[in-house]
């Protein structure tokens, strides 16, 4: 049956991955791509589906109660992927308080209008919370974060994000709300914004700039291709049990710096530079305050219940990643620059 699924946050580094896999796998599906287009939200991300018959964009903020209740009327929303959020780590150290306002009381917004918009009619409904393994905070040396891990967030950010996973269960079991929620580890993949560790590398690398690396790198995290976690979206939308939590992760730890150094070496070959060239941009930098050592997801819930795994090595998943940054000039220059953002109002005729 066709389902007219809500994703917000659609025109993300993220969510742009998941419009684009729904648009195209299923056409009976009517999808609503809603998204503020604040500085990380590009339009131009989603070129190749804008003009699919099952495909509609609107331009709202989360916070925005009557514009929320307006779209759920217009395409009768009877599912919620929800991926809108504030997710960049510094910038919640500096500005924590547009955090709590975008994660926080727009996740509790979403809720409220989606379980006035559906009433008792519960039948076919879903909302689905996407988050982060940065809730469960800091790992030692060994252990990975499972879905009974305790939460633990050191950062403005993740304290956001596990205010908000804290919102959606709380929603579960006082109102019924169908909900499901997925934690998932460092995404990496194509059109990510060039504010995260490996586009800005790919980036700086390019163009010879230096490479900021906080403390001595040894801090470590799981990587998840963008489109592994994509399917992994998709699989636990359609199969996931109500009120469960599912960890996504992409089995592949590495310590910030050998990481660096893997880019560095692949970034030589593809762009015939002598071997080690890039590497002499490594530049450390001071820590960032309230820096999680090590990140680590079990997903071993995700595949023996449904059958998920990445479908990737990190290598081949880096390798295809450079190759696309290096192939797509204009999209990293137009988001560099801020060209992107003018790409509203062109395709919208809003000049």
């Amino acid at each position: 049956m066709g389902k007219n699924i809500l994703i917000t946050g659609g025109a993300g580094f993220i969510g742009s991955h998941v419009v684009r896999r729904f648009v195209r796998n299923y056409p009976d599906y009517k999808i609503v791509n809603l998204d503020s287009l604040t500085y990380a939200g590009n339009l131009e991300n989603l070129k190749d589906v804008e003009s699919a018959d099952n495909y509609s964009f609107e331009r709202a903020d989360i916070l925005d109660t009557e514009r929320l209740k307006s779209i759920f009327q217009e395409y009768k929303i009877d599912a919620v992927i929800h991926l809108a959020a504030e997710s960049h780590v510094d910038r919640s150290i500096s500005d924590p308080l547009a955090f709590v306002q975008t994660n926080v009381l727009g996740t509790a917004n979403l809720l409220n209008v989606a379980k006035a918009y559906w009433g008792d009619d519960l039948s076919d409904k879903k909302f689905y919370h996407i988050s982060t393994d940065e809730v469960y905070g800091s790992l030692g040396e060994e252990g990975l974060f499972t879905e009974t891990t305790a939460y633990d967030p050191r950062s403005p950010y993740s304290a956001s994000k596990a205010s908000s996973d804290h919102f959606v269960r709380a929603y579960w079991h006082t109102y019924n709300l169908p909900v499901v929620i997925s934690n998932c580890s460092n995404n990496y993949g194509s059109h990510q914004f060039p504010e995260k560790l490996i586009p800005l590398f790919i980036h700086n690398i390019r163009n010879k700039k230096d490479l900021p690396v906080y403390g001595k790198g040894e801090n470590i995290r799981d990587w998840l291709w963008v489109e592994d976690h994509a399917s992994a979206i998709d699989t636990i939308f359609h199969k996931g049990r109500l009120g469960e939590t599912y960890n996504i992760g992409g089995l592949n730890e590495w310590k910030n710096i050998d990481l660096i150094h893997l880019l560095c070496k692949l970034m030589d070959e593809k762009l015939d530079r002598k071997a080690g060239e890039s590497a002499e941009l490594i530049t450390y930098v001071k820590d960032r305050a309230g820096h999680d050592m090590r990140y680590a997801i079990d997903a071993d819930k995700l595949a023996s219940e449904l059958g998920w795994k990445p479908s990737i090595q990190f290598e081949e998943g880096l390798s295809k990643t450079i190759d696309w940054y290096l192939e797509n000039d204009e999209w990293l220059e137009h988001v560099t620059s801020g060209e992107y953002q003018k790409y509203y109002e062109q395709q919208y005729d809003l000049r």
